[in-house]
């Protein structure tokens, strides 16, 4: 195995404590033992082993892999392995030019070690762990304990690498998979957090387990989804497109109308990264690692607002616009907010008004207001009149298969946003929530 990963030229730069690398020399020390007729001790080197088959079932069940782990896996590794190849291959595609030589060189390589013949391992010490590996069964777990998205996508491009013919079908197969997807986390995620290193330096952590809503699940509100599709439609299809500030009463929907349209337009190249107001100082540093790819990435901030002593949203400013870099064409802001102008205003604001010509100004507002004027689409989420709570709790009753009658259902429903925080999409759905446990408790009886 050793010597076939040393055969590789743009995947060889391997992780050195990765679990291909440390059975390479697992098995480098196993050979070269009994070749100078001293055999390694069985009890370590078996030791070793199970420590690296146990990392890859860790790794299965993170990702939910069935069948061939071990093919699951050398596949996950090429799908995740950022190089110069697989960015370009991401962006255009596989295109003719000397690299696909040493491409084709690397794939054979894989494909050797995707058939890999581990049984004189095996019987030399006496154990039977990648015979399971190759023909493993999973137990079956819930989809929100792994990463579904990763796991679909891993074990299909396993399972048609498993029977290429050779290295040129492998690299068909693969570059076209990184047309398709793109490579690395970024190619695999949905959405992303955000993580400060110790040198200073960010790291993108995926969101395994995202909210699988769709626009539709969202009832009523249209004209506002209706202005938010078309602006994120012009901007994925890479037209000129605004950023966005979704402001209103809270519980109306405007978190799950980001969701939603992330979802939406997922295969279409959309990511979303997830921001706090004190990662503010870390936004240049993020679109920086970003501003390359090819994908259109929205950079989402929730609840978003500022008391009267918090600076961060001047951190906002600068990378809307007025920084002297311009903001990437594959990177917007959307925002969620629920309050109008997103920095708390006070009367002491006007405090400073001028009069000059018969217009007044307060310098002190136009630096709050200066920020909510760089989003240049500007969606209202109200509170819904009662019809329209009704309405949205009919739907989700429906959707939800709630047998009970109208009149009963919007009685009840009534009785519990008085109780609840008052009238709204969350409201309703956490009494959809209450009769559905409810209804499951009765039938249990």
């Amino acid at each position: 195995m050793y010597k076939k990963i040393a055969r590789l030229i743009l995947y060889g730069d391997l992780d050195e404590n990765c679990i291909l690398a440390k059975l390479a020399d697992i098995f480098r020390r196993f050979e070269q033992g009994y070749n100078d007729g001293n055999e390694p001790p069985r009890a370590q080197l078996v030791r070793e082993i199970y420590t690296q088959v146990k990392r890859l079932l860790e790794l299965a069940t993170n990702y939910g892999f069935d069948g061939n782990l071990w093919q699951n896996y050398l596949t996950f590794l090429l799908i995740t392995n950022e190089n110069p190849f697989s960015i370009t291959c991401e962006k255009v595609g596989a295109n003719q030019g000397s690299v696909n030589s040493f491409a084709k060189n690397d794939f054979r390589v894989f494909r050797e070690l995707f058939h890999y013949d581990f049984s004189p391992v095996e019987e030399a010490l006496g154990i039977d762990c990648f015979s399971q590996l190759t023909h493993y069964k999973a137990i079956v777990k819930k989809e929100l304990m792994y990463n579904h998205n990763v796991s679909e996508k891993v074990q299909a491009l396993s399972k048609k690498l498993d029977g290429v013919k050779d290295e040129d079908e492998f690299f068909e197969t693969v570059t076209g998979f990184y047309k398709d997807f793109g490579v690395g986390m970024l190619g695999l995620n949905k959405a992303f957090r955000l993580s400060s290193r110790p040198d200073g330096t960010v790291q993108l952590h995926p969101i395994n387990n995202m909210d699988k809503v769709m626009l539709q699940d969202l009832i009523g509100y249209e004209a506002q989804k209706k202005k938010l599709i078309e602006n994120t439609e012009a901007f994925v299809q890479g037209r000129r497109a605004n950023n966005a500030l979704l402001f209103g009463d809270s519980g109306t929907g405007k978190s799950t109308s980001i969701k939603a349209i992330v979802n939406a337009y997922y295969d279409q190249g959309l990511r979303m990264i997830e921001i706090y107001k004190h990662q503010f100082k870390d936004l240049s540093a993020v679109i920086a690692q970003i501003k390359n790819r090819n994908y259109k990435f929205i950079i989402y901030m929730d609840d978003l607002s500022f008391e009267e002593f918090e600076i961060e949203y001047k951190f906002l400013k600068a990378v809307i616009e007025g920084g002297v870099e311009t903001r990437p064409d594959n990177i917007l802001i959307y925002a969620t907010s629920n309050r109008r102008h997103l920095i708390k205003e006070t009367w002491n604001d006007r405090s400073d008004m001028e009069s000059a010509n018969g217009l007044h100004r307060s310098d002190t507002m136009e630096e709050k207001l200066s920020l909510v004027n760089r989003f240049g689409c500007q969606i209202c989420y109200s509170k819904p009149t009662h019809k329209e709570y009704f309405e949205i709790v009919a739907g989700l009753a429906e959707k939800h298969g709630i047998r009970m009658d109208e009149e009963e259902l919007f009685a009840k429903a009534n009785q519990w946003e008085l109780s609840h925080g008052g009238i709204s999409g969350r409201t309703a759905q956490q009494f959809i929530n209450y009769c559905a446990g409810h209804q499951s408790d009765q039938a249990g009886e």
